[in-house]
């Protein structure tokens, strides 16, 4: 049975796309057969896995506006066990499109469900924003990591999302789940991000990953490349930041029986090898 995880977060620059394509490729590289969905209109992690969105012909938008069957644009990625069904830029005008039909906040999940059964993890990169598209992945989601930066209007940002989130659980979805607020560009040694992480724990506490990303220059140039950074350079801290946030989900999920000593992966390169 698969898992469908939103990455969302209204706020741009917050590490969201770094987050859906790293964590769908660390999902990968752990042999869980994984589906990115690129549902925001930039077309980031579309570009950011390795496909240049001005060649895609068919993208998520057909599928959700014509009803194109999903199964016939998804796209195989130089990751083992990663598939991508990519965006284009045509997706703007679909919240135009979708307002008067019928049941508009559920065309992408009765799109998804149609292959959801053929992968374990279904992650979608919703866009930074909170309109028609964003509200879809929601009502399809299972559950939503929230990426967080660590800096001074992490928390305004953070309460502006959860209301949100609130009234898809209570109108649209109600079986979404918050499965965790990931703090992401963390530096160590600067005050404000240490105050934020403390903030963040006090405010959520166990809603808060254990697993936070640091900034890490590997990950930034990853995809330039159009690679994950786990392909990019696998013994990297970005690499590892990612592929313990993965086993600690599959973990949270009981989809994998890890004892604690085996939470931290200390060496990546030799998991991969």
């Amino acid at each position: 049975m698969s898992r469908i995880i939103a990455i969302a977060n209204q706020k741009g620059g917050v590490g969201k796309t770094t987050t859906a394509i790293n964590l769908a490729a660390s999902l990968a590289i752990l042999e869980h057969k994984t589906l990115l969905i690129d549902a925001d209109p930039q077309a980031n992690a579309t570009s950011g896995i390795g496909f240049d969105p001005r060649n895609i012909k068919t993208s998520i938008y057909e599928c959700i506006i014509n009803e194109v069957e999903i199964k016939d644009i998804i796209l195989n990625t130089n990751t083992p066990n990663l598939d991508l069904i990519p965006a284009h830029i045509d997706l703007v005008g679909a919240e135009i499109e979708m307002i008067n039909l019928p049941n508009r906040e559920h065309m992408m999940r009765n799109a998804i469900s149609k292959i959801k059964d053929q992968y374990e993890f279904i992650i979608i990169d919703c866009s930074p924003s909170l309109g028609l598209i964003t509200l879809n992945s929601l009502t399809t989601a299972d559950s939503v990591i929230i990426p967080v930066q660590c800096e001074y209007f992490a928390l305004e940002g953070l309460g502006k999302l959860l209301n949100p989130i609130k009234i898809v659980q209570s109108r649209l979805n109600t079986e979404l789940e918050i499965e965790g607020i990931l703090l992401t560009m963390y530096d160590s040694r600067l005050r404000l991000s240490n105050q934020v992480v403390e903030e963040v724990k006090t405010h959520f506490q166990t809603m808060v990953f254990d697993t936070i990303i640091q900034r890490n220059i590997r990950l930034g140039e990853a995809p330039s490349f159009g690679l994950s950074v786990i392909m990019h350079d696998a013994s990297s801290s970005g690499a590892t930041n990612y592929l313990n946030l993965a086993r600690e989900i599959l973990q949270k999920n009981e989809l994998t029986k890890l004892k604690l000593s085996d939470k931290i992966i200390d060496n990546l390169s030799e998991q991969l090898n």
